[in-house]
């Protein structure tokens, strides 16, 4: 199975249809080769904007590129210091990862390495960041490396194929993992400790989020033949609930929480909002239709709620920014 083919996998994932990551039927290695001739990869581009007042519409001198490079740009995620912001790139056949840096605008690979590596996210630690590696043999578990690309060493080495993560706090997080056979991807919640993971809950989608002020996680509910729900999986008593239904009839799943703890979610070149507690469903929250962009898939907003422990005291922006993942309406 050739790198090439596990690309085709992830970015059907990310960017493609949503049934096509479980199409896979099976390990992440089943069906590469059907894959990356059905599903080609995306030109994506990963954006920063101030986070936008509900209601807004935003051009498109309001956008910053952040990755600026044809083809496979992904899953942004902001460093707890404000400074920047992490981002997957695919660059001549080759996926690293990526900083933009807010004040000089550069963006620089952080990582340099023959296997691939998906969805940065700065650990607990604040030392070091946890990624999806996609190893020579094809294997994808998590990893981590220190913040400026060296050092890697695995954090879960019997938990796999896992597809994507977010941390809980310093030794557990929550996984989406791929199911085996025909089985659907499965929530898992691990811990690093004993570096095993128990199985939360079954057909999800990749949105995994920690909700701020809780200590909870909200990932994507997809049963069988019935309408996807946000909704919430709670550590420290092991429930699950639902919280809304998904804004986007079964075709969109990828949503983030703001720090005041309303949620996001993206629907064509729209995000509109959903507030708890709220009687109004899903209003509108910014559209970018103005802005030269097609179809918003991953959104985050940069909040140091998202990681345990916090921002470095005094290092947050004073006003919080919006990343997010689009098409480019033409080059």
């Amino acid at each position: 199975m050739t790198r090439a083919h596990h690309l085709a996998l992830i970015v059907a994932a990310a960017v493609g249809p949503a049934v096509a990551l479980y199409a896979a039927a099976g390990p992440a290695t089943s069906h590469g080769a059907a894959l990356a001739t059905q599903a080609p990869q995306a030109d994506t581009e990963v954006y920063v904007t101030p986070l936008p007042a509900a209601g807004t519409t935003v051009a498109a001198d309001a956008l910053v590129n952040a990755s600026r490079s044809p083809g496979y740009d992904n899953q942004p995620s902001f460093l707890p210091d404000g400074s920047g912001v992490l981002y997957t790139s695919n660059r001549d056949g080759q996926t690293d990862i990526y900083r933009f840096d807010f004040a000089s605008g550069a963006a620089t690979a952080v990582t340099h390495t023959p296997e691939s590596e998906y969805s940065p996210i700065v650990t607990p630690d604040l030392r070091t960041f946890s990624v999806i590696r996609v190893e020579a043999d094809g294997t994808q578990r998590l990893w981590r490396f220190d913040l400026d690309g060296s050092n890697p060493r695995l954090v879960l080495a019997d938990v796999k194929p896992v597809g994507y993560h977010v941390w809980v706090d310093a030794t557990h997080l929550a996984l989406f993992v791929l199911g085996s056979g025909r089985e659907p991807a499965t929530l898992q919640y691990a811990d690093t400790a004993t570096g095993t993971a128990r199985v939360i809950a079954t057909g999800i989608g990749r949105s995994l989020h920690r909700r701020p002020g809780g200590g909870t996680v909200s990932f994507i509910s997809k049963p069988a033949g019935a309408h996807w729900t946000v909704s919430e999986f709670d550590p420290a008593t092991g429930a699950v609930r639902a919280l809304v239904d998904t804004a986007d009839d079964n075709r969109g799943e990828d949503v983030a929480w703001t720090p005041d703890g309303r949620l996001l979610m993206s629907r064509g070149a729209m995000i509109v909002q959903w507030r708890p507690g709220s009687t109004a469903g899903w209003e509108p929250f910014a559209d970018f239709s103005a802005a030269g962009i097609d179809r918003i898939s991953r959104i985050a907003v940069q909040s140091a709620s998202g990681i345990a422990g916090g921002a470095p005291a005094g290092r947050s922006p004073d006003a919080p920014r919006l990343a997010l993942v689009a098409e480019p309406r033409a080059r």
